[in-house]
């Protein structure tokens, strides 16, 4: 009978260690003497895996769902807990990997298991667990290669190239950029600036990419942040450029402050000069941004570690500096920035991200006055008017009701959140 492989005809034909693909791979690997000879070898192992499809199409089978069931999942966690040994004994190397073996392993262990499985869901299921088991296996092994790889690469932009094309394939993606991460410049770096523009990786790892990259680039962030503002064009008002408490914190005021008559007065200035004149059409997010667990985080963030690393604090936020950090932004290819920042949509994302940060800075007022100030007298009722105004124009409107709220005892404070709760304004 004909046996239909499930890896690629190049790898097959590899060599030991690098056809193991049993969890001996890794303690072989480990003892391998790094040197260019095992090093060209790993390469060439690399790109057999990557070389094309196994062969010849399986034989039919039995429609196959779309879309893994809970039935599906139960049934796989249980395989490979179950017959994952078994499968590497009775198949340790890519040349002996084939569906045939896969499925003669999984009806043995299906004959025995506790609970039973029924032959029907197996067989149902055995197109699509063949599938499975075939990217984790191949997965699995390009991570040990890739691994061994970075310990001690001769040929950098070799071993760049062939962890680019790793994750072109989506082939142990998040392994390959790890690699480029840990080759730096020039080779990893080159390589992952043109992963960010390659539609062939996937949006993960294309978000990856951009993690590593900013890591990279930030010595460069950190010498631009150092250069003095001279003859650029501030972006925030005066009092909130005087802010001393940085961006990477949040623009968090220290709970040790104390509540002296400048710490009041600068509280003060900075509310008053972010104050809002007319309904925010553009809610502020929140800076402790929590998604559900299958939530893909927002662009936004990966936004914002470029701009805190180019402009860490209120005063280094310029026009110049904004038109860099957009640069920047579309050089990474992050989704919905402006490829051109020249342009009336840059100037509005330039404008969206100014009045984001005044509402974070704001926000961390109306904190710190509410958590932080004990004497009532010292904000009334000027701190109530603010939050009463923010609140009712939609910026940063929690953070103002919390406010009005650690000071509950004051009666400014409580006809604040009276008229607020009849005009229907407090947030949900």
């Amino acid at each position: 009978m004909t046996a239909h492989h499930l890896l690629p005809a190049d790898m097959r034909r590899l060599p030991s260690p690098w056809n193991d693909l049993t969890w001996e791979r890794k303690a072989a690997l480990e003892e391998l003497a790094h040197t260019e000879a095992t090093e060209r070898s790993a390469l060439e192992a690399l790109a057999a895996a990557l070389s094309g499809p196994p062969g010849p199409p399986g034989p039919p089978e039995s429609p196959v769902p779309r879309v893994w069931s809970d039935e599906s999942w139960e049934l796989f966690d249980r395989i490979r807990h179950e017959a994952g040994y078994r499968l590497a004994q009775v198949m340790p190397t890519a040349d002996r990997f084939t569906r045939e073996g896969v499925a003669e392993v999984l009806r043995e262990w299906a004959g025995t298991a506790r609970p039973s499985v029924p032959s029907w869901w197996l067989d149902d299921q055995l197109d699509l667990i063949v599938g499975v088991l075939t990217d984790q296996a191949l997965a699995g092994w390009a991570h040990d290669v890739l691994r061994w790889l970075q310990q001690k690469p001769y040929d950098e932009g070799g071993v760049a190239a062939a962890a680019e094309r790793c994750v072109e394939n989506g082939l142990a993606s998040r392994d390959a950029v790890n690699l480029l991460h840990a080759l730096g410049t020039p080779h990893g770096e080159q390589a992952l600036l043109r992963l960010v523009q390659d539609d062939r990786a996937s949006e993960e790892s294309r978000s990856q990419a951009r993690d590593a990259l900013v890591w990279l680039r930030r010595p460069g962030y950190e010498a631009r942040a150092r250069r003095p503002v001279r003859g650029e064009r501030p972006l925030l008002p005066p009092a909130v450029r005087e802010l001393p408490h940085s961006w990477g914190a949040g623009f968090q005021w220290p709970a040790e402050l104390p509540e002296t008559a400048d710490t009041i007065d600068r509280a003060r200035a900075i509310l008053e000069a972010c104050a809002p004149t007319a309904p925010v059409s553009d809610p502020v997010p929140d800076p402790d941004w929590t998604g559900d667990e299958d939530e893909e985080p927002p662009a936004w963030l990966e936004v914002r570690q470029v701009m805190r690393e180019l402009m860490p604090y209120a005063g280094l936020v310029t026009e110049e500096r904004m038109t860099e950090a957009t640069r920047e932004c579309a050089l990474l290819n992050i989704p919905g920035v402006p490829e051109d920042p020249d342009s009336e949509e840059a100037a509005r994302f330039a404008q969206r991200w100014v009045t984001w940060i005044s509402g974070w800075i704001a926000g961390e007022v109306f904190t710190w006055l509410g958590m932080c100030v004990d004497d009532d007298t010292l904000v009334t009722p000027w701190a109530m008017e603010l939050a009463e105004r923010y609140t009712r124009f939609g910026f940063v409107p929690d953070q103002a009701v919390a406010m009005l709220n650690w000071h509950g005892t004051v009666p400014r404070s409580r006809e604040a959140l009276a008229r607020l709760a009849v005009e229907g304004r407090l947030p949900s």
